[in-house]
């Protein structure tokens, strides 16, 4: 019993990969509107700063095998094994990624192209996400292997992707009413995400083995939910009061959110990794 901390490198792979998944959507999504050419030279400088956090992500899973010098070897399997498709996933999103972000850096990606690019990078990503998913859907982990795990890391998506897209969007000074989306976005992604927990914690009651009961796996379930929940409202709330006030978020203000955002997630993974459960000798409910 106790808590996922131990697994703090796949807890941040995990939540920063989605995050930056989302936050390269809305990017994308950015640059496939109709914008002045440097309004797109400012959203490719942005864009920057979403590898440098992928690569933070790659580096925090490397920092989980056994061996890094082996990280390689996660790959063998490519196509058979859960886990070498979610790395071979990833690292086909940063590829597609930071390729296309360094030929658009250096004027030498064409207009045409470059949109194909971005949705061909975009499907990249929503499969490394699935991937994710895949990884944890095992029949000997019951409490991982349900639809709750694909809900907890989509919704890390739709709650934390925003908050980082408009975060580095409002660095490269972009506005426009499409902008008015993303924090509507990651509420209503919240408020999904608690009914989330809601269903999982009544489901927990009815999964044990016969030396365990999922219920008592986190002691502190309750509390590290609710302080997740607080971190993330407030986080939102500093992206949301500017705006009530109708006002446009301060920089500042943002990286606050984004922070904030991140933390409660990262809590909501320790819940999940601290749930892991094998069947044993039965498993009922």
């Amino acid at each position: 019993m106790g808590n996922g901390w131990h697994e703090w490198p796949l807890m941040v792979f995990t939540v920063l990969g989605q995050c930056v998944v989302g936050a390269f959507i809305v990017l994308a999504i950015a640059l496939l509107t109709h914008r002045s050419v440097e309004e797109h030279r400012r959203i490719h400088l942005s864009m920057f700063f979403l590898w440098v956090l992928m690569a933070v992500a790659f580096i925090a899973s490397v920092l989980h095998l056994g061996s890094p010098l082996r990280a390689f070897n996660s790959l063998n399997r490519l196509g058979a094994s859960p886990l070498s498709n979610e790395i071979g996933s990833g690292s086909l999103f940063f590829a597609l990624g930071g390729i296309y972000w360094l030929l658009a850096i250096i004027n030498k990606m064409p207009r045409a192209l470059g949109k194909i690019w971005l949705v061909i990078t975009m499907l990249a990503g929503v499969g490394f996400v699935y991937a994710m998913c895949r990884v944890y859907e095992i029949s000997t982990v019951p409490t991982w292997d349900n639809v709750y795990t694909a809900f907890h890391f989509g919704l890390t998506v739709l709650i934390g992707g925003p908050v980082l897209g408009y975060l580095l969007l409002r660095g490269a000074n972009i506005s426009g009413c499409g902008l008015r989306l993303l924090p509507a976005i990651s509420l209503i992604a919240l408020v999904v995400s608690m009914a989330v927990v809601v269903m999982q914690s009544a489901g927990l009651a009815d999964i044990n083995s016969s030396v365990q009961a999922a219920s008592t796996l986190i002691p502190q379930y309750g509390t590290l939910s609710a302080w997740r929940l607080v971190l993330i409202v407030l986080g939102l709330g500093c992206w949301y009061c500017p705006l009530i006030l109708r006002k446009r978020p301060a920089l500042a203000s943002m990286i606050l959110a984004f922070v904030l955002v991140f933390v409660g997630e990262l809590i909501g993974r320790a819940i999940f990794y601290g749930l892991h459960m094998t069947v044993g000798m039965a498993v009922s409910g």
